[in-house]
């Protein structure tokens, strides 16, 4: 018999109170190792460590590629890699964003439910859109426990309201009692032995790990729809929940974040046709001030430049229209 000794936890908007909440309550021999993954920004180094260090009773440390897994310690993921269990091992990878994300949680969990099945705890924080909902699912379909804090109790509910409706568990809690379960967790025996093969799991794995696949060898069903992040086609992946998407090189997008980054997108080219609007109604405006074109000319460019502005008017409020969801919620670029 083994343990439940792989805790994975992911959290974004918010988690890091969440995470302190978790941690400090953990059992400082807790037999079980804790791998956190949070959103950060790519461009400095993650405080994550340092803060989650002084609430923990056992040590905290960033993550180092190739070091193995010991019990009693939390690793965190660092900025801009992916925070992978490859082979009982940790991999920092530089693979593909999912979600918008790099580090994201998704990877961490699917490679924590390949390698370690029944053996693996999944937590999903505080946070904004639905990263994690389908890795906490990967963990629950192969035996594992998955673990959500109570969107009431969460200061952003909609990542913890995603993987609730993904994932059935009875383990919804407030964040500051979190940490007991798990170390009760950790403390329950399940059988030991490899889980059965899952090719898909084990394909989206070796992707996040930049493994020289792509993912139209093993997902075969375009989705009709371009990637975000660099405008492949997108691949609808296999799933008897929600759909995902990945492109061909591994982007990953759950329905949530595509829109979110669809909305960008188009918020984008609505800025780009205002900019051309204004500036044709100055160039207009220019040239309908030009005496030598006479009257008529003068004529045809004001009416150009009015139109212009006109038009420019209506892309102004379209591009109003784009931040709140149809229920009122705030919703793409202009709310973040």
């Amino acid at each position: 018999m083994a343990r439940r000794d792989v805790i994975v936890i992911g959290a974004s908007a918010g988690g890091v109170e969440a995470l302190r909440a978790v941690v400090s309550a953990l059992t400082p021999d807790i037999p079980a190792a804790v791998c956190v993954v949070l959103h950060v920004p790519p461009g400095a180094p993650s405080a994550l460590p340092a803060i989650l260090g002084r609430a923990a009773p056992m040590p905290v440390r960033a993550a180092v590629d190739g070091e193995p897994l010991r019990p009693g310690r939390v690793y965190v993921a660092p900025a801009d890699r992916h925070l992978l269990i490859i082979d009982h091992r940790i991999r920092l990878s530089r693979g593909a964003s999912e979600n918008g994300h790099r580090p994201a949680i998704d990877p961490l969990f699917r490679s924590a439910a390949y390698t370690f099945g029944p053996r693996t705890v999944g937590v999903v924080l505080s946070g904004t859109r639905d990263d994690g909902a389908g890795g906490l699912l990967a963990i629950a379909q192969r035996g594992g426990v998955a673990v959500v804090q109570d969107p009431e109790d969460a200061l952003h509910p909609s990542m913890p309201r995603a993987a609730l409706e993904l994932v059935r568990t009875e383990h919804v809690l407030p964040a500051a009692k979190i940490g007991a379960l798990l170390s009760e967790l950790a403390l329950t025996e399940v059988p030991d032995g490899p889980a059965d093969d899952d090719p898909a799991l084990a394909a989206e794995v070796a992707i996040s790990d930049m493994a020289p696949l792509t993912t139209d060898e093993f997902f075969n069903d375009p989705a009709g729809l371009g990637c975000p992040a660099c405008g492949g086609a997108l691949y609808e992946l296999p799933s008897n929940k929600i759909p995902r998407y990945r492109c061909r090189v591994g982007h990953a997008w759950s329905p949530e974040s595509l829109l979110d980054e669809q909305s960008a997108a188009l918020e984008g080219a609505l800025w780009t046709a205002l900019r051309a609007l204004e500036e044709r109604a100055a160039l207009a405006n220019r040239l309908a001030g030009n005496l030598a074109g006479g009257p008529t000319h003068e004529m045809r460019y004001r009416k150009t430049a009015e139109e212009a502005l006109e038009t420019a008017t209506t892309i102004r409020g379209l591009i109003e229209g784009i931040g709140v969801a149809g229920d009122g919620r705030p919703r793409g670029p202009l709310v973040r």
